[in-house]
């Protein structure tokens, strides 16, 4: 635990737009709690979502907020009134997760003259010179946090004037909760039985949201190519909320009929104990087709000890100790060029195939890998730390 005097009576705002389960969403969470833990308190402002009760429940304060608006107006009406909010709250310091209420952020915190702070959860898209204005807000933070080395070095590459305002936090993952001890048989078997899932099924997950992004067709084509060329019980599942996609939703179930896939795919949509998930998994796969910020669910997949498969974007082959680079003995997972669906496939088929006892030892380096470098404490100490810098404390 953290000392418990470092920001006592401090009150910290963080703003997202919404609460529900990604990345950002979770992250804000958990600082909260590391707020509430030395002593300060801990406001989120937000729309709501679903881990509004589980930030209260840790201590925070939930604030509704209409905090996902990116209309121009609606975005200078909500720097007044967080302005406001903050007086009313004593507000010391505002930590922007996002970029529409990062702007309303920055107004805010430069009319009341305290410390800003932003984090950048992922590359943004600059295809214009008026996006490239919108995205620099993120770069206007008095520390800006960047999930990734990856994403610290788009930061400097696209805002250069900002590169000495970086601190390079990584995505701390809660390893109370992402372990195979902390996770029973009953709470796997709950799962198994609610997706239907065939009984001694080889499973392979994909937890990711529903989004072209991300690779799902990729993995389809791959999943075939395992049945064409490995016989036996498979499910391949894929965990995550459309969010509105439906189009993109019909197209994978269109692709699934396409390729005969229906007695082998599950599309479950939310689960809200992915630790079961990953515990139930033979093997994780991440085929992401564009740049990932960072890669959450391949570092908690490590930490349950599992086999992840993940694409060479972004900085999620950063978390990963590569098998092509490792060799035998010391890695923790695959790397995979995106979008090749066949060395996806090779990958999973190497991964299903390894004998009993290089699964555990993969395991074991898995999860020290990531108790190392992607350990819960080792992120909140560090954003702790940014605040007790700016709040020189």
């Amino acid at each position: 635990m953290m000392d418990a005097s470092s920001l006592r009576g401090k009150v910290v705002l963080q703003i997202i737009p919404a609460l529900n389960s990604g990345g950002a969403e979770r992250t804000t969470v958990d600082i909260a709690e590391a707020l509430v833990g030395v002593g300060a308190r801990a406001l989120v402002a937000s729309e709501g979502g679903r881990l509004v009760d589980e930030l209260e429940h840790k201590g925070g304060t939930f604030v509704l907020f209409p905090a996902a608006t990116k209309n121009p107006l609606s975005i200078w009406q909500n720097s007044a009134r967080l302005e406001a909010l903050c007086r009313e709250h004593h507000v010391d310091l505002i930590h922007a997760r996002s970029r529409a209420p990062a702007w309303s952020a920055l107004i805010a915190a430069r009319r009341l003259n305290i410390p800003f702070v932003t984090t950048v959860h992922g590359n943004h898209k600059s295809g214009s010179f008026i996006k490239r204005i919108y995205n620099s807000v993120m770069a206007r933070g008095d520390r800006v946090i960047a999930n990734s080395e990856r994403t610290a070095q788009w930061i400097s590459d696209h805002y250069a004037w900002a590169t000495s305002k970086i601190v390079t936090i990584p995505r701390g993952t809660d390893l109370r909760g992402f372990s195979r001890a902390a996770v029973d048989h009953m709470r796997s078997d709950r799962l198994r039985v609610q997706w239907g899932l065939p009984e001694g099924a080889r499973i392979i997950l994909m937890a990711a949201r529903i989004t072209p992004l991300k690779g799902h067709l990729i993995a389809l084509e791959a999943i075939a190519d395992v049945l064409k060329r490995q016989k036996g019980p498979f499910a391949f599942v894929l965990v995550g909320d459309h969010k509105g996609r439906e189009a993109y939703a019909a197209e994978l179930d269109q692709k699934i009929i396409e390729r005969g896939l229906q007695a082998h795919v599950y599309r479950v949509g939310h689960c809200a104990d992915m630790p079961a998930a990953y515990a139930l998994s033979d093997v994780v796969i991440m085929p992401s087709i564009e740049p990932e910020g960072f890669g959450r669910a391949v570092v908690e997949a490590q930490a349950m000890g599992c086999m992840v498969i993940a694409s060479d974007l972004g900085a999620t082959p950063g978390t990963i100790v590569p098998r092509h680079e490792a060799g035998l003995s010391h890695f923790t997972g695959w790397i995979e060029p995106a979008g090749d669906a066949v060395r996806l496939a090779e990958a999973i088929l190497e991964a299903l195939s390894l004998p009993e006892r290089s699964r555990h030892e993969l395991a074991e380096r898995a999860r020290s890998h990531v108790e190392s470098r992607f350990s819960l404490p080792i992120m909140t100490r560090a954003t702790i730390a940014v605040y007790e810098t700016l709040l020189n404390l």
